[in-house]
Protein backbone atom coordinates (compact mmCIF):
# COMPACT_ATOMS: atom_id res chain seq x y z
CA UNK A 1 0.00 0.00 0.00
CA UNK A 2 2.90 2.62 1.08
CA UNK A 3 4.37 1.88 -2.38
CA UNK A 4 1.01 3.12 -4.29
CA UNK A 5 0.52 6.10 -1.83
CA UNK A 6 3.77 7.49 -3.18
CA UNK A 7 2.32 7.85 -6.11
CA UNK A 8 -1.23 8.77 -5.62
CA UNK A 9 -0.61 11.77 -4.28
CA UNK A 10 0.76 14.30 -6.54
CA UNK A 11 2.64 16.98 -5.30
CA UNK A 12 0.74 20.40 -3.55
CA UNK A 13 -0.04 23.06 -6.48
CA UNK A 14 -0.86 26.64 -5.68
CA UNK A 15 -4.31 27.79 -7.46
CA UNK A 16 -5.17 31.57 -8.40
CA UNK A 17 -8.41 31.77 -9.10
CA UNK A 18 -10.64 34.84 -8.51
CA UNK A 19 -13.81 34.10 -8.89
CA UNK A 20 -13.68 31.27 -6.18
CA UNK A 21 -12.48 33.05 -3.50
CA UNK A 22 -13.86 30.74 -0.72
CA UNK A 23 -12.70 27.01 -0.10
CA UNK A 24 -10.54 26.90 -3.05
CA UNK A 25 -9.49 23.52 -2.98
CA UNK A 26 -12.90 21.43 -2.44
CA UNK A 27 -14.24 19.47 -4.61
CA UNK A 28 -17.68 20.30 -3.71
CA UNK A 29 -19.90 23.12 -2.82
CA UNK A 30 -19.08 25.07 0.30
CA UNK A 31 -20.93 23.91 3.24
CA UNK A 32 -19.62 26.49 6.12
CA UNK A 33 -21.74 26.01 8.71
CA UNK A 34 -21.60 24.92 12.36
CA UNK A 35 -20.38 22.02 14.53
CA UNK A 36 -20.69 20.31 18.03
CA UNK A 37 -16.70 19.79 19.68
CA UNK A 38 -15.47 19.75 22.98
CA UNK A 39 -13.28 22.91 23.43
CA UNK A 40 -10.88 24.64 25.88
CA UNK A 41 -10.33 28.32 26.15
CA UNK A 42 -7.59 28.68 28.65
CA UNK A 43 -5.70 25.69 30.06
CA UNK A 44 -6.15 23.79 32.94
CA UNK A 45 -7.41 21.08 34.85
CA UNK A 46 -10.97 19.29 33.83
CA UNK A 47 -12.92 21.98 34.28
CA UNK A 48 -11.64 23.73 31.26
CA UNK A 49 -13.25 21.42 28.83
CA UNK A 50 -16.51 22.69 27.33
CA UNK A 51 -19.07 21.54 24.98
CA UNK A 52 -19.75 24.17 22.73
CA UNK A 53 -22.33 23.26 19.42
CA UNK A 54 -21.27 26.06 17.71
CA UNK A 55 -17.35 25.91 16.35
CA UNK A 56 -16.74 26.47 13.11
CA UNK A 57 -17.43 23.56 10.06
CA UNK A 58 -13.23 23.07 8.99
CA UNK A 59 -12.95 23.87 5.78
CA UNK A 60 -10.41 22.31 2.89
CA UNK A 61 -7.97 24.91 2.34
CA UNK A 62 -5.41 23.01 0.76
CA UNK A 63 -5.82 20.24 -2.28
CA UNK A 64 -4.22 17.58 -0.80
CA UNK A 65 -6.42 17.84 2.23
CA UNK A 66 -9.77 15.43 3.11
CA UNK A 67 -12.28 16.31 5.99
CA UNK A 68 -13.52 13.36 7.62
CA UNK A 69 -16.95 12.70 9.83
CA UNK A 70 -15.65 11.31 13.02
CA UNK A 71 -17.31 8.18 14.59
CA UNK A 72 -14.64 7.44 17.56
CA UNK A 73 -11.79 9.58 18.94
CA UNK A 74 -9.16 7.94 20.57
CA UNK A 75 -7.06 9.91 24.24
CA UNK A 76 -3.93 9.60 25.04
CA UNK A 77 -1.76 10.84 27.58
CA UNK A 78 -0.62 13.45 25.35
CA UNK A 79 -4.28 15.29 24.91
CA UNK A 80 -4.37 15.85 29.48
CA UNK A 81 -0.31 17.05 28.98
CA UNK A 82 -1.82 19.49 26.43
CA UNK A 83 -5.04 20.53 28.05
CA UNK A 84 -2.88 21.94 30.73
CA UNK A 85 -0.39 23.84 28.28
CA UNK A 86 2.26 21.35 27.47
CA UNK A 87 3.77 22.04 24.27
CA UNK A 88 1.64 25.28 23.77
CA UNK A 89 4.84 27.36 22.80
CA UNK A 90 5.90 24.67 19.62
CA UNK A 91 2.48 23.75 18.34
CA UNK A 92 1.21 27.21 18.59
CA UNK A 93 3.90 28.40 16.26
CA UNK A 94 3.10 25.39 14.06
CA UNK A 95 -0.50 26.27 13.98
CA UNK A 96 0.30 29.85 12.58
CA UNK A 97 4.39 29.64 11.31
CA UNK A 98 4.12 33.84 10.26
CA UNK A 99 3.64 34.13 14.36
CA UNK A 100 0.42 35.88 13.97
CA UNK A 101 -0.80 34.40 16.42
CA UNK A 102 -0.68 36.36 19.99
CA UNK A 103 -1.10 34.18 23.75
CA UNK A 104 -3.79 32.71 24.07
CA UNK A 105 -4.82 33.30 20.22
CA UNK A 106 -4.80 29.65 19.55
CA UNK A 107 -7.72 29.08 21.65
CA UNK A 108 -10.25 27.42 20.89
CA UNK A 109 -8.43 24.25 21.05
CA UNK A 110 -10.09 21.26 19.45
CA UNK A 111 -7.96 18.06 21.69
CA UNK A 112 -7.93 14.22 20.80
CA UNK A 113 -5.30 12.61 18.55
CA UNK A 114 -6.92 9.51 16.93
CA UNK A 115 -9.87 9.47 14.75
CA UNK A 116 -12.23 7.28 12.70
CA UNK A 117 -14.35 7.84 10.04
CA UNK A 118 -15.70 8.26 7.34
CA UNK A 119 -14.40 10.83 4.47
CA UNK A 120 -16.80 13.60 3.87
CA UNK A 121 -15.34 15.75 0.98
CA UNK A 122 -11.83 15.34 -0.74
CA UNK A 123 -9.60 18.03 -2.16
CA UNK A 124 -8.60 18.46 -5.97
CA UNK A 125 -5.25 16.54 -5.74
CA UNK A 126 -6.42 13.75 -3.59
CA UNK A 127 -6.37 10.70 -5.66
CA UNK A 128 -5.82 7.67 -2.85
CA UNK A 129 -9.36 7.96 -1.30
CA UNK A 130 -12.79 9.43 -2.25
CA UNK A 131 -15.77 10.40 -0.54
CA UNK A 132 -17.55 7.44 2.21
CA UNK A 133 -14.26 5.68 2.60
CA UNK A 134 -13.65 4.63 6.25
CA UNK A 135 -10.27 5.82 7.31
CA UNK A 136 -8.69 6.36 10.65
CA UNK A 137 -5.80 8.76 11.37
CA UNK A 138 -3.11 10.34 13.54
CA UNK A 139 -3.99 13.77 14.21
CA UNK A 140 -0.45 15.81 14.71
CA UNK A 141 -0.89 18.00 18.16
CA UNK A 142 -0.12 21.54 16.71
CA UNK A 143 -3.89 20.60 14.59
CA UNK A 144 -7.47 20.48 15.45
CA UNK A 145 -8.33 17.11 17.17
CA UNK A 146 -11.24 14.61 16.89
CA UNK A 147 -13.51 15.33 19.71
CA UNK A 148 -15.73 16.77 16.95
CA UNK A 149 -18.18 15.94 14.79
CA UNK A 150 -15.93 16.70 11.60
CA UNK A 151 -12.20 16.83 11.35
CA UNK A 152 -9.95 17.97 8.26
CA UNK A 153 -6.84 16.25 7.56
CA UNK A 154 -3.72 15.98 5.24
CA UNK A 155 -4.65 13.02 3.36
CA UNK A 156 -0.73 11.69 3.90
CA UNK A 157 -1.70 11.68 7.46
CA UNK A 158 -4.89 9.47 6.69
CA UNK A 159 -5.16 5.51 5.42
CA UNK A 160 -8.21 2.87 5.18
CA UNK A 161 -9.21 1.65 8.27
CA UNK A 162 -9.12 -2.17 8.99
CA UNK A 163 -11.58 -4.01 7.47
CA UNK A 164 -12.03 -5.88 10.73
CA UNK A 165 -12.29 -3.24 13.16
CA UNK A 166 -15.33 -1.12 14.35
CA UNK A 167 -14.42 2.37 14.23
CA UNK A 168 -13.97 2.51 18.05
CA UNK A 169 -11.54 -0.29 17.94
CA UNK A 170 -9.87 1.77 14.67
CA UNK A 171 -10.17 5.05 16.99
CA UNK A 172 -7.33 2.73 19.09
CA UNK A 173 -4.69 2.69 16.81
CA UNK A 174 -3.13 5.50 15.19
CA UNK A 175 -1.76 7.67 17.34
CA UNK A 176 0.18 4.69 19.47
CA UNK A 177 1.12 3.00 16.28
CA UNK A 178 2.59 5.59 14.32
CA UNK A 179 4.57 6.77 17.48
CA UNK A 180 5.67 3.28 18.17
CA UNK A 181 6.25 2.87 14.31
CA UNK A 182 8.75 5.69 14.77
CA UNK A 183 10.42 4.94 17.57
CA UNK A 184 10.84 1.22 16.86
CA UNK A 185 11.16 1.20 12.74
CA UNK A 186 12.06 4.68 11.78
CA UNK A 187 14.65 5.61 15.54
CA UNK A 188 15.10 1.74 16.54
CA UNK A 189 16.08 0.63 13.01
CA UNK A 190 13.89 -2.49 13.60
CA UNK A 191 11.78 -4.33 10.51
CA UNK A 192 10.52 -7.69 10.05
CA UNK A 193 13.29 -8.34 8.19
CA UNK A 194 15.81 -8.28 11.10
CA UNK A 195 13.73 -8.53 14.28
CA UNK A 196 13.68 -12.11 14.38
CA UNK A 197 15.57 -13.43 17.58
CA UNK A 198 16.61 -9.85 18.80
CA UNK A 199 16.19 -9.18 22.53
CA UNK A 200 13.81 -6.35 23.38
CA UNK A 201 13.04 -4.40 26.50
CA UNK A 202 9.82 -2.24 27.04
CA UNK A 203 10.00 -0.07 30.19
CA UNK A 204 5.89 0.53 30.59
CA UNK A 205 4.05 -2.50 28.55
CA UNK A 206 0.40 -2.30 29.86
CA UNK A 207 -0.42 0.89 28.22
CA UNK A 208 -1.53 2.01 24.87
CA UNK A 209 2.05 2.45 23.75
CA UNK A 210 3.55 -0.63 25.34
CA UNK A 211 0.48 -2.74 23.69
CA UNK A 212 0.79 -1.63 20.18
CA UNK A 213 4.66 -2.42 20.56
CA UNK A 214 4.34 -5.97 22.06
CA UNK A 215 2.24 -7.09 19.15
CA UNK A 216 4.32 -5.15 16.83
CA UNK A 217 7.50 -7.49 17.67
CA UNK A 218 5.96 -10.47 18.22
CA UNK A 219 4.52 -10.41 14.95
CA UNK A 220 7.96 -9.64 13.43
CA UNK A 221 9.64 -12.97 15.33
CA UNK A 222 11.08 -10.49 17.81
CA UNK A 223 11.79 -11.29 22.29
CA UNK A 224 9.93 -9.25 24.20
CA UNK A 225 10.43 -8.58 27.78
CA UNK A 226 7.92 -5.52 29.74
CA UNK A 227 7.64 -4.26 32.86
CA UNK A 228 4.58 -4.06 34.42
CA UNK A 229 2.31 -4.40 37.38
CA UNK A 230 1.24 -7.81 38.74
CA UNK A 231 -1.85 -7.06 38.32
CA UNK A 232 -1.57 -6.37 34.19
CA UNK A 233 0.66 -9.66 34.01
CA UNK A 234 -2.05 -11.82 32.72
CA UNK A 235 -3.28 -9.34 30.04
CA UNK A 236 0.39 -8.51 28.91
CA UNK A 237 1.01 -12.05 28.57
CA UNK A 238 -2.17 -12.55 26.74
CA UNK A 239 -0.85 -10.33 23.71
CA UNK A 240 2.43 -13.12 23.47
CA UNK A 241 5.28 -11.27 25.65
CA UNK A 242 8.00 -13.64 26.13
CA UNK A 243 9.10 -12.41 29.61
CA UNK A 244 7.56 -9.75 32.18
CA UNK A 245 8.97 -7.75 34.95
CA UNK A 246 6.62 -7.15 37.99
CA UNK A 247 8.16 -3.54 38.87
CA UNK A 248 6.25 -3.85 42.66
CA UNK A 249 8.50 -7.24 43.38
CA UNK A 250 11.16 -4.93 43.77
CA UNK A 251 13.86 -3.02 42.43
CA UNK A 252 13.09 -3.08 38.84
CA UNK A 253 16.89 -2.63 37.42
CA UNK A 254 17.71 -4.89 39.87
CA UNK A 255 15.52 -7.80 38.31
CA UNK A 256 16.62 -6.91 34.86
CA UNK A 257 20.67 -6.84 35.54
CA UNK A 258 19.29 -10.98 36.19
CA UNK A 259 18.59 -11.43 32.48
CA UNK A 260 20.41 -11.35 29.43
CA UNK A 261 21.07 -8.35 27.47
CA UNK A 262 19.27 -6.88 25.49
CA UNK A 263 19.23 -5.56 21.48
CA UNK A 264 17.00 -2.77 21.82
CA UNK A 265 15.13 -0.83 24.67
CA UNK A 266 12.04 0.90 24.24
CA UNK A 267 11.80 3.20 27.58
CA UNK A 268 7.89 4.73 27.64
CA UNK A 269 7.92 5.60 31.32
CA UNK A 270 11.26 7.68 31.65
CA UNK A 271 12.20 9.55 35.10
CA UNK A 272 15.42 8.09 36.34
CA UNK A 273 15.83 4.82 33.82
CA UNK A 274 18.20 6.65 32.03
CA UNK A 275 20.38 6.01 34.74
CA UNK A 276 20.54 2.42 34.28
CA UNK A 277 18.64 1.19 31.54
CA UNK A 278 21.86 1.78 29.44
CA UNK A 279 23.27 -0.75 31.12
CA UNK A 280 21.32 -3.60 30.16
CA UNK A 281 21.81 -3.34 26.40
CA UNK A 282 24.74 -5.93 24.70
CA UNK A 283 27.39 -3.42 24.27
CA UNK A 284 29.49 -2.75 20.58
CA UNK A 285 26.82 -4.74 18.99
CA UNK A 286 24.55 -1.62 17.75
CA UNK A 287 22.42 -2.16 20.65
CA UNK A 288 20.12 1.19 20.86
CA UNK A 289 17.97 2.55 23.80
CA UNK A 290 15.13 4.76 22.28
CA UNK A 291 13.53 6.85 25.11
CA UNK A 292 9.82 8.64 24.14
CA UNK A 293 9.83 10.73 26.98
CA UNK A 294 11.87 14.10 26.19
CA UNK A 295 12.50 17.60 27.34
CA UNK A 296 11.79 19.24 24.05
CA UNK A 297 8.49 20.15 24.25
CA UNK A 298 9.21 20.95 28.22
CA UNK A 299 12.42 23.17 26.88
CA UNK A 300 10.55 25.37 24.27
CA UNK A 301 7.57 26.21 26.86
CA UNK A 302 9.95 27.23 29.40
CA UNK A 303 12.89 28.61 27.29
CA UNK A 304 11.02 29.59 23.93
CA UNK A 305 11.28 27.97 20.66
CA UNK A 306 14.93 28.80 20.46
CA UNK A 307 16.58 28.80 23.45
CA UNK A 308 14.66 25.18 24.05
CA UNK A 309 15.95 23.96 20.31
CA UNK A 310 19.32 24.68 21.50
CA UNK A 311 19.57 23.66 24.74
CA UNK A 312 17.47 19.98 23.42
CA UNK A 313 20.30 19.69 20.86
CA UNK A 314 22.83 19.98 23.24
CA UNK A 315 21.25 17.75 26.06
CA UNK A 316 20.44 15.06 23.37
CA UNK A 317 24.34 15.43 21.55
CA UNK A 318 25.86 14.83 25.20
CA UNK A 319 23.97 11.94 25.97
CA UNK A 320 24.58 10.40 22.41
CA UNK A 321 28.63 11.07 22.95
CA UNK A 322 28.68 10.12 26.14
CA UNK A 323 27.04 6.36 25.42
CA UNK A 324 28.23 6.13 22.25
CA UNK A 325 32.08 5.68 23.77
CA UNK A 326 30.44 2.66 25.87
CA UNK A 327 29.34 0.73 22.96
CA UNK A 328 25.56 2.07 23.02
CA UNK A 329 23.40 4.28 20.89
CA UNK A 330 21.22 6.34 22.71
CA UNK A 331 18.18 7.81 20.75
CA UNK A 332 15.16 10.11 21.19
CA UNK A 333 11.45 8.82 19.80
CA UNK A 334 8.85 10.91 18.32
CA UNK A 335 5.37 10.93 17.09
CA UNK A 336 5.35 11.04 13.27
CA UNK A 337 2.02 11.25 11.37
CA UNK A 338 1.96 8.38 8.82
CA UNK A 339 0.05 7.26 6.90
CA UNK A 340 2.13 5.00 4.93
CA UNK A 341 2.94 3.26 8.08
CA UNK A 342 -0.72 2.86 9.08
CA UNK A 343 -0.73 1.50 5.38
CA UNK A 344 1.27 -1.16 6.70
CA UNK A 345 -0.15 -1.27 10.17
CA UNK A 346 -3.42 -1.89 8.46
CA UNK A 347 -2.41 -5.01 6.47
CA UNK A 348 -1.17 -6.43 10.11
CA UNK A 349 -4.26 -5.75 11.61
CA UNK A 350 -6.32 -7.69 8.97
CA UNK A 351 -3.90 -10.48 8.64
CA UNK A 352 -4.94 -11.16 12.48
CA UNK A 353 -1.23 -9.65 13.51
CA UNK A 354 -2.42 -7.38 15.54
CA UNK A 355 -6.01 -6.51 17.69
CA UNK A 356 -6.98 -3.14 18.68
CA UNK A 357 -6.53 -2.64 22.82
CA UNK A 358 -9.23 -0.82 24.32
CA UNK A 359 -9.48 -0.10 28.04
CA UNK A 360 -12.62 1.37 28.16
CA UNK A 361 -15.05 3.02 25.89
CA UNK A 362 -17.17 6.54 26.67
CA UNK A 363 -19.88 8.70 24.67
CA UNK A 364 -19.39 12.17 23.58
CA UNK A 365 -21.30 13.91 26.24
CA UNK A 366 -18.47 11.69 28.83
CA UNK A 367 -15.39 13.68 27.38
CA UNK A 368 -14.54 14.96 30.62
CA UNK A 369 -14.61 11.50 32.52
CA UNK A 370 -12.71 10.06 29.61
CA UNK A 371 -9.98 12.90 30.04
CA UNK A 372 -10.12 11.57 34.06
CA UNK A 373 -9.58 7.53 33.30
CA UNK A 374 -6.61 8.58 31.08
CA UNK A 375 -5.09 11.37 33.82
CA UNK A 376 -5.68 8.25 36.65
CA UNK A 377 -3.18 6.23 34.61
CA UNK A 378 -2.68 2.04 35.04
CA UNK A 379 -4.13 1.30 31.45
CA UNK A 380 -4.44 -1.57 29.61
CA UNK A 381 -5.15 -0.37 26.05
CA UNK A 382 -6.82 2.74 25.13
CA UNK A 383 -9.42 5.23 26.12
CA UNK A 384 -11.76 6.00 22.92
CA UNK A 385 -14.81 8.55 22.94
CA UNK A 386 -17.19 7.17 20.34
CA UNK A 387 -18.88 10.58 18.55
CA UNK A 388 -21.45 9.29 16.37
CA UNK A 389 -23.40 5.93 16.08
CA UNK A 390 -22.13 3.31 13.33
CA UNK A 391 -24.53 2.20 10.97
Amino acid sequence: MGFVRQFAHSRLRIYFNKSLPVRLFSTSNSRMTLMPAWVINKYGNNEVLRFNKDVNFPVINYPNEVIVKVYAAGLNPLDVHMRGGYGAATFTVKRDPFGFNQPGREFPVILGRDVSGVIMECGLDVKYFKEQDEVYAAIPPWKQGSLAEFVVLNANEVSHKPKKLSHVEAAAIPYVGTTVWSALVNTGGLTKDNCANKRILILGGSGGIGTFAIQLLKAWGGHVTVTCSQNAEQFVRGLGVDHVVDYTAGPVEEQLRTLDKFDVILDNIGWDTERWALTLLKPWSGAKYVTLVTPFLHNTDRLGIADGMMRTAITVGSKVIKHLVNGVHYRWGFFAPSGRALDEITEMVDAGQIRAVVDKTFTFSEVPQAFDKVEKGHARGKTVVQISREV
